[in-house]
Protein backbone atom coordinates (compact mmCIF):
# COMPACT_ATOMS: atom_id res chain seq x y z
CA UNK A 1 0.00 0.00 0.00
CA UNK A 2 2.93 2.87 0.72
CA UNK A 3 4.42 2.20 -2.81
CA UNK A 4 0.91 2.61 -4.48
CA UNK A 5 0.88 5.99 -2.49
CA UNK A 6 4.46 6.75 -3.46
CA UNK A 7 4.12 6.42 -7.11
CA UNK A 8 0.72 8.11 -6.88
CA UNK A 9 2.54 11.14 -5.00
CA UNK A 10 5.38 10.86 -7.79
CA UNK A 11 3.08 10.91 -10.34
CA UNK A 12 1.42 13.85 -9.13
CA UNK A 13 4.77 15.51 -8.84
CA UNK A 14 5.30 14.86 -12.58
CA UNK A 15 2.00 16.00 -13.86
CA UNK A 16 2.36 19.68 -11.57
CA UNK A 17 6.32 19.76 -13.23
CA UNK A 18 4.73 18.75 -16.74
CA UNK A 19 2.19 22.01 -16.69
CA UNK A 20 4.00 24.51 -14.94
CA UNK A 21 6.66 23.84 -17.84
CA UNK A 22 3.93 24.52 -20.53
CA UNK A 23 2.23 27.47 -18.92
CA UNK A 24 5.57 28.80 -18.07
CA UNK A 25 5.43 32.69 -19.97
CA UNK A 26 7.58 33.61 -22.71
CA UNK A 27 10.78 35.66 -22.56
CA UNK A 28 10.84 39.16 -21.24
CA UNK A 29 12.29 41.40 -23.90
CA UNK A 30 13.46 45.06 -23.09
CA UNK A 31 13.38 47.38 -26.36
CA UNK A 32 13.95 50.53 -26.56
CA UNK A 33 11.76 52.89 -29.39
CA UNK A 34 12.61 56.48 -30.78
CA UNK A 35 9.68 58.46 -29.80
CA UNK A 36 10.85 61.72 -31.93
CA UNK A 37 7.55 63.50 -31.22
CA UNK A 38 6.84 63.05 -27.85
CA UNK A 39 7.66 66.40 -26.33
CA UNK A 40 6.14 66.95 -22.46
CA UNK A 41 4.81 65.16 -19.47
CA UNK A 42 1.33 64.48 -20.92
CA UNK A 43 3.12 62.59 -24.05
CA UNK A 44 4.99 60.70 -21.80
CA UNK A 45 1.71 60.08 -19.61
CA UNK A 46 -0.77 59.49 -22.61
CA UNK A 47 1.91 56.80 -23.95
CA UNK A 48 2.73 54.87 -20.64
CA UNK A 49 -1.48 55.19 -19.94
CA UNK A 50 -2.08 53.89 -23.14
CA UNK A 51 0.61 50.65 -23.50
CA UNK A 52 -0.51 49.85 -19.77
CA UNK A 53 -3.87 48.46 -21.54
CA UNK A 54 -1.92 46.24 -24.69
CA UNK A 55 -1.55 42.82 -24.29
CA UNK A 56 1.52 41.02 -23.48
CA UNK A 57 3.24 44.94 -21.70
CA UNK A 58 4.76 44.14 -18.88
CA UNK A 59 6.24 47.75 -18.38
CA UNK A 60 7.01 51.14 -20.24
CA UNK A 61 8.60 54.23 -19.29
CA UNK A 62 9.71 57.43 -21.62
CA UNK A 63 12.47 59.33 -21.71
CA UNK A 64 10.93 62.65 -22.72
CA UNK A 65 14.29 64.32 -23.12
CA UNK A 66 16.06 61.57 -25.21
CA UNK A 67 12.91 60.75 -26.75
CA UNK A 68 13.48 57.25 -26.41
CA UNK A 69 10.51 54.98 -24.77
CA UNK A 70 11.74 51.84 -23.21
CA UNK A 71 9.30 49.12 -23.58
CA UNK A 72 9.27 45.41 -21.75
CA UNK A 73 7.20 42.84 -23.18
CA UNK A 74 6.34 38.85 -23.59
CA UNK A 75 7.67 37.33 -26.74
CA UNK A 76 4.61 34.94 -26.78
CA UNK A 77 2.27 37.48 -26.34
CA UNK A 78 3.44 40.47 -28.35
CA UNK A 79 6.03 41.62 -31.07
CA UNK A 80 8.19 44.26 -31.27
CA UNK A 81 6.05 45.94 -34.21
CA UNK A 82 2.54 45.22 -32.56
CA UNK A 83 4.37 47.52 -29.83
CA UNK A 84 5.69 50.12 -32.02
CA UNK A 85 2.24 49.81 -33.45
CA UNK A 86 0.31 50.39 -30.12
CA UNK A 87 2.48 53.69 -29.40
CA UNK A 88 1.57 54.93 -33.24
CA UNK A 89 -2.33 54.08 -32.04
CA UNK A 90 -1.28 56.79 -29.12
CA UNK A 91 -0.54 59.61 -31.62
CA UNK A 92 2.88 59.61 -31.66
CA UNK A 93 5.71 58.13 -33.60
CA UNK A 94 7.45 54.90 -32.80
CA UNK A 95 10.80 54.48 -35.04
CA UNK A 96 9.60 53.82 -38.65
CA UNK A 97 6.03 53.65 -37.92
CA UNK A 98 4.44 56.30 -38.07
CA UNK A 99 1.60 58.28 -35.50
CA UNK A 100 -2.29 57.42 -36.37
CA UNK A 101 -3.77 60.22 -38.05
CA UNK A 102 -6.49 60.35 -36.46
CA UNK A 103 -5.40 60.16 -32.76
CA UNK A 104 -2.60 62.52 -33.69
CA UNK A 105 -5.33 65.43 -34.47
CA UNK A 106 -7.31 64.64 -31.09
CA UNK A 107 -3.72 65.48 -29.57
CA UNK A 108 -3.29 68.61 -26.96
CA UNK A 109 -1.40 71.24 -29.00
CA UNK A 110 1.47 71.07 -27.05
CA UNK A 111 2.19 67.47 -27.84
CA UNK A 112 1.87 68.12 -31.29
CA UNK A 113 4.96 68.59 -33.90
CA UNK A 114 6.47 72.36 -34.18
CA UNK A 115 5.79 72.22 -38.19
CA UNK A 116 2.11 71.60 -37.06
CA UNK A 117 1.61 74.61 -34.38
CA UNK A 118 2.58 72.38 -31.23
CA UNK A 119 5.25 72.04 -29.24
CA UNK A 120 6.03 74.15 -26.42
CA UNK A 121 7.49 77.37 -27.11
CA UNK A 122 11.16 78.01 -26.51
CA UNK A 123 12.09 80.72 -23.35
CA UNK A 124 13.80 83.42 -23.75
CA UNK A 125 16.13 84.39 -20.57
Amino acid sequence: MRIIKLVMVMLLVAVGTTTMAQSKKGTLVTAKISTPTVQCQQCKDRIEKYMLQEEGIASTKVDVKKHITTVKFFTDRTNIENVKTAIANAGYDADNVTANPETYAKLPTCCKKPEDGGGHPDKKH
